[in-house]
């Protein structure tokens, strides 16, 4: 039976707060110092915006061709959480629970490290026995969680997750540090959760283009039509901004984004016009209203896709709002961000002494 040295579980508090690229970024980290890595994912999410075949957890697929691992490295799923896999858990309470193959999980696994992405909440999955509690005692695993530093409330959520895991929660990692909030970070929460005994091993800083979108991905969550440049729908949309101002005002306004997407109506020619001439990505016109032929004679010489939704303007930009770091990674684009630019800030080797782990003899 092969060896597994050591097993993490990264989960989170909230979703979407950035475990699929810890992940990766840890991973990596591993694999250049010359651990065996594995990876699985015993929960798929429960999130509405999986977009792998059928539907399924990008995430199953996307990160081990990534991490380029073995079959004999990768954790089998052992269940999709949708509202099929709820029901028939409600209509058979007699149904043998999941979590009773768990203490079994690992022993077909060929690794060093054994890194597992866990649920997205501390309850997600508790109707199934499958909480990231329950999960960390069955596995005997150690708890690496993530959540994003966007508001004094995280400390809350740790100090809670902390008495629910206890001894298993090895350490945090802050994700999505805004400049304005690194120095506090740094001098005040960092320290206080240090003293609670809550190790901090990585402060990772906001990437705007991580948590963006490729115009592929708003076509399809918007259900819109293509109009041009639809070669072009692999750019990323880093940012959002309204056209409904007159168009001095919008020049100015759309000036000051960067690879962004703008939403206004289909017969706001001129701000069509002031969007084309700035860092736009993506031209997104609503009320489904044609634009002027000489509006996609423009965006086809910017090589900028423009795309038509049905929808009104202020229902569209709340729709695309919402996805803005809430898709799954699956896109290789990121994945050389996420190791050049955010495994450097984790703490790896004291993440590695806390987990009992010896750096192999032998680098790569």
């Amino acid at each position: 039976m092969p060896n597994i040295v050591k097993r993490l579980i990264i989960g989170s508090t909230a979703p979407f707060s950035g475990k699929s690229t810890l992940s990766v970024a840890i991973a990596s980290q591993l694999q250049s110092m010359g651990f065996r890595v594995a990876w699985g994912k015993p929960l798929a999410s429960a999130s509405t915006f999986n977009d792998g075949p059928d539907n399924t957890d990008s995430d199953l697929t996307f990160i081990p061709k990534v991490l380029d691992l073995e079959p004999e490295q990768q954790a089998p799923n052992l269940l999709a959480l949708n509202s099929k896999t709820w029901l028939d858990r409600l209509q058979q309470e007699s149904a043998t629970l999941l979590n009773e193959t768990l203490p079994t999980y690992w022993q077909e696994l060929n690794s060093d490290i054994a890194l597992l992405e866990g649920p997205s909440t501390l309850e997600e999955g508790a109707l199934f026995n499958l909480s990231l509690p329950e999960m960390a005692i069955a596995l005997e695993a150690k708890v690496l969680l993530v959540l994003e530093a966007n508001t004094l409330g995280m400390i809350d959520q740790l100090v809670s997750a902390q008495k629910r895991l206890g001894s298993n929660l090895l350490g945090v990692v802050l994700n999505s540090v805004n400049e304005a909030d690194q120095l506090a970070i740094r001098k005040t929460v960092a320290p206080y959760l240090e003293q609670l005994g809550m190790p901090i091993l990585g402060t990772l800083p906001t990437l705007p283009f991580l948590q963006g979108m490729r115009v592929s991905e708003l076509v399809r969550y918007l259900n819109a039509e293509v109009l041009c440049c639809a070669d072009h729908a692999d750019l990323v949309v880093e940012s959002l901004k309204i056209g409904a101002m007159n168009v001095n005002a919008a020049l100015r306004f759309f000036g000051q984004g960067n690879h962004q997407a703008i939403v206004t109506g289909g017969d706001r020619r001129d701000l069509q016009i002031a969007a084309l001439e700035t860092s736009t990505h993506c031209l997104v016109l609503t009320g489904q209203i044609a634009p002027s032929k000489d509006v996609l004679a423009l965006a086809r010489d910017k090589e900028v896709p423009v795309i038509s939704v049905a929808t009104d303007t202020l229902t569209t930009v709340e729709s695309i709002d919402g996805l803005f770091g809430c898709l799954p990674l699956n896109n290789p684009d990121k994945v050389p961000l996420i190791k050049e630019h955010l495994a450097e800030q984790l703490q790896i080797e004291r993440l590695l002494s806390l987990l009992g782990a010896e750096i192999p003899a032998i680098a790569p």
